[in-house]
């Protein structure tokens, strides 16, 4: 598991709930005033989950007003940028005289250096729920003078590097448990690299970035376009390559510097995804030749034979014993050359 921090308004006293809060919002984001009208019924679920110099902190609150002042800019100023993604409620983001919304989906970029009033709105369960993104500013490759820029922008969470970037901050959000503590500053590299993707897009200063930050951003494209595809047959490294308009030998040489190579991570996705199914009792009366097609392999026999390469038993095998012999069965993890 990662580094994490959970807070539950419901651990603290009723009468230091809301000063609490704004505490912890501080010590994550920047000091910030809070306002709202439900501060004597203040219900806050916020983590704090820890990626080297990045922080993720996915929460849910009732309705409420932050307010980064010039008094608190020049009282503490991390220099950093915060970015939130809308899950449930809209925010309204007031900077100078100009005020933005941001639903569901839209990315709002602030730097702590700008004063700004973001108001959060319920989504209709009484809670605003979204997720926040702390960066320093320092470990983006693109100057303040074009960050600025950003200022009122909404970024799309739905298509490109944005939906790429909304996909790892929710896979967080669901839960850590499948990464190990060293994981976290490698993620915090990626989020990095994506976030950078996206500003350069978006503000089309893409030549300013690094070559590197340029691979491993395509990189993420390309295992994101795999597995979106993992279920069509005709996935393979030339297909792949025609879609990001690149050559085979170059992304061969892009995995070059990956665990493994291009061919041998469609297998292995393709593989859990089936191992997955088969353990899913909700899947129970899809037949196994199904649940092969499902994943992209055109013939049952050979799922079966590369599935008991991989894990030891016939696909049958497995469903049946899942159940009582879970830990044993997903211990075994497939063969990258199977």
């Amino acid at each position: 598991m990662l580094v994490e921090s959970v807070y539950r308004s419901e651990d603290v006293p009723v009468v230091e709930r809301f000063d609490y809060w704004r505490t912890l919002v501080g010590q994550t984001h920047a000091p910030v005033d809070l306002v709202s009208d439900y501060r004597e019924d203040c219900r806050v679920l916020q983590r704090t989950v820890r990626l080297g110099a990045v922080s993720v902190w996915p929460s849910s609150f009732r309705p409420v007003v932050f307010r980064r002042t010039p008094r608190l800019i020049r009282e503490s100023d991390p220099e950093g940028l915060h970015l939130t993604l809308p899950l449930k409620g809209v925010l309204y983001v007031r900077r100078d005289q100009d005020e933005t919304s941001y639903r569901p989906y839209s990315l709002n970029v602030l730097h702590t250096s700008h004063p700004f009033v973001v108001r959060a709105t319920e989504g209709g369960d009484g809670l605003h729920t979204g997720v926040g993104l702390e960066v320093p500013a320092s470990l983006l490759p693109i100057a303040r003078r074009h960050l600025s820029r950003l200022a009122g922008v909404r970024l799309s969470a739905r298509e490109g590097f944005g939906a790429l970037l909304a996909q790892l901050l929710i896979q967080l959000t669901n839960g850590t448990d499948s990464y190990q503590p060293a994981d976290g500053p490698r993620l915090g590299t990626v989020v990095v690299d994506l976030l950078s993707a996206l500003f350069a897009h978006s503000l089309d200063v893409g030549p300013l970035l690094p070559p590197e930050t340029h691979r491993q951003a395509l990189v993420l494209r390309i295992r994101a376009f795999i597995q979106a595809n993992l279920g069509n047959p005709q996935l393979t490294p030339s297909t792949i390559a025609a879609a990001h308009h690149i050559s085979v030998s170059y992304l061969h040489r892009l995995f070059q510097q990956e665990d493994e190579t291009v061919a041998a991570w469609i297998r292995s996705q393709r593989l859990e995804r089936a191992r997955r199914d088969l353990a899913d009792p909700a899947l129970r009366t899809m037949p196994v030749h199904a649940v092969a097609a499902r994943w992209g392999y055109a013939h049952a026999a050979d799922f079966s034979r590369v599935f008991r390469r991989a894990y030891g038993v016939s696909p049958k095998e497995y469903r049946h014993h899942s159940i009582t012999l879970p830990s044993r069965l997903n211990a075994k993890q497939p063969c990258g050359d199977c």
